[in-house]
């Protein structure tokens, strides 16, 4: 939704419902796709509908790459798994501008030295959606990426992919269409593919037919219901994203999108090249808190980082002032800080990259999210319990993600990771203290040369309009910190958990 008037778009927020079920034996199974609706169906009451009584938020469902059906399905020759991407495309309605885009998106995979395997028509129930979400309702394509040979490593792969796709993205949003808003990716990946929409929970398997055939089989079903208050619901802000997933707001959003946009001037990678300067802006501008972090974490993957290292980056513990912690972990995050500011919640994120699959709880500690492992292997998250029907007998245990924790299920070893081991496995890979003790200058440390100052001839008062100080700013910010070298903290109540 535009400006208009009075109405500034970003003063909306949100609060949604997620939850995944994989299986710790990799098993993969059509049976989990249908745990994974019930969990979606049994979170209708956290998004809302529309006027016309049938258009939703937005949900969706994210799978492992079916490869044997899309080997049946597809009338072109498809390599191994793991060796070609795919991905749903929404395309414009209008047949002109759609094969504008598939030119563009065409042309730039070449360019990368990818394979163009292939396209498919997602075969999609149209007299599914509401009235509302017709009229930007998407044409919806598949395509099939393959590798530049097949000695091309995996990242290098996704590294192109990545350029690819953003490269389109920002060639498209630029250009003259009237429907350019219609392009969108949700996934294009080797492990993973995303189908959501503007869609009721009940509707996501209904209006895309592929979930209802039995050989689409996976090991891990992430499903998100939105609550669309922080941006109007739209079919290419369902989710889940690349990544993740999000039930909550990032209240730290416009500093974080203002932070990534400032620093892109010093971005520079032997990874990308030049390339790096094509694919900026990072952030896209006019999406939602949770869609803004999913393309950060996208650029933190694409320089080598694990996913449970990024989300420690975006989502960090409360350590300042944490004695409890290890030296290595505070290391870790205090040499982060440097590097990305937290976006902090109330949030539970889910997410994974089609080997790890688990959620943070950002510190604040106000979403919910509860698990149960059962005895037969599965894990079940979600932002309350009893989403899927589980005889008493075969629960495992139950449990609930704490403030700041991380709860990881790597599916390639089978086994659930702890906070604590995951997270100081992540801090002693690299020597952080030592970086900190060579490279971190604090201001207190630089000493004063009593430099001249410069005033321009705009008044105080003016300078003070200009950069956006307020009376309460100086009143309660500014001359706190001056006066008393007090750190500047406001807050409307006391959310710390109990």
């Amino acid at each position: 939704m535009k400006r208009q008037g009075l109405y500034l778009p970003e003063f909306e927020h949100d609060n949604c419902g997620a939850g995944f079920i994989c299986s710790l034996k990799g098993k993969k199974s059509n049976d989990i796709i249908h745990k994974a609706l019930e969990i979606l169906d049994k979170l209708e009451h956290r998004g809302a509908v529309s006027a016309d009584g049938k258009t939703g938020d937005g949900a969706g469902i994210l799978i492992d790459i079916p490869h044997q059906f899309f080997l049946d399905e597809c009338d072109f020759t498809i390599p191994k798994a793991g060796d070609y991407a795919v991905g749903n495309v929404f395309f414009p309605k209008k047949e002109n501008q759609r094969d504008y885009c598939v030119s563009v998106f065409e042309k730039n995979i070449k360019k990368q030295g990818l394979q163009l395997l292939g396209w498919r028509n997602v075969p999609v129930n149209k007299a599914i959606p509401g009235r509302i979400a017709v009229e930007t309702e998407p044409f919806v394509k598949q395509i099939f990426v393959g590798k530049e040979n097949k000695d091309q490593k995996d990242f290098d792969f996704n590294l192109k992919l990545y350029i690819a796709r953003k490269v389109t993205e920002h060639t498209l949003i630029n250009s003259k269409l009237s429907e350019s808003k219609f392009f969108y990716v949700p996934s294009l990946s080797t492990k993973i593919i995303i189908f959501k929409g503007l869609l009721m929970p009940n509707d996501i398997k209904l209006y895309f037919k592929d979930l209802m055939d039995t050989r689409v089989v996976t090991r891990l079903a992430l499903v998100h219901q939105r609550f669309s208050t922080n941006t109007f619901p739209t079919w290419d802000l369902a989710q889940p994203f690349r990544y993740m997933c999000h039930n909550g707001e990032i209240n730290t959003l416009r500093g974080n999108v203002m932070r990534m946009r400032s620093r892109e001037s010093l971005l520079k990678s032997n990874l990308f090249g030049e390339e790096i300067k094509n694919i900026l802006p990072i952030i896209l501008p006019g999406k939602s808190d949770s869609a803004s972090m999913d393309m950060v974490v996208e650029l933190l993957l694409m320089t080598g980082r694990s996913l449970p290292e990024v989300m420690m980056m975006l989502v960090p513990e409360a350590w300042e002032k944490n004695q409890e912690m290890s030296e290595a972990k505070r290391g870790f995050y205090e040499y982060n800080s440097c590097v990305m500011e937290p976006w902090d919640g109330p949030a539970s994120i889910p997410f994974t990259d089609g080997s790890y699959i688990g959620a943070v709880l950002d510190r604040n500690g106000l979403r919910p999210s509860r698990y149960s492992v059962t005895k037969d292997g599965y894990v079940i998250m979600s932002s309350e319990t009893g989403v899927v029907e589980i005889a008493p007998e075969n629960i495992e245990y139950h449990g609930r993600l704490e403030p700041g924790k991380m709860f990881l299920v790597d599916m390639e070893a089978g086994r659930i990771i702890n906070d604590e081991e995951i997270k100081e496995k992540i801090a002693k890979k690299h020597p952080y203290n030592k970086w900190l003790d060579a490279n971190l200058v604090h201001l207190k440390n630089i000493p004063y040369n009593d430099c001249p100052l410069f005033l321009n001839e705009a008044s105080l008062e003016k300078r003070k309009a200009v950069f956006g100080y307020t009376l309460e700013d100086i009143n309660t910010i500014i001359l706190p910190m001056g006066q008393h070298a007090k750190e500047p903290i406001g807050s409307m109540g006391s959310d710390t958990p109990i």
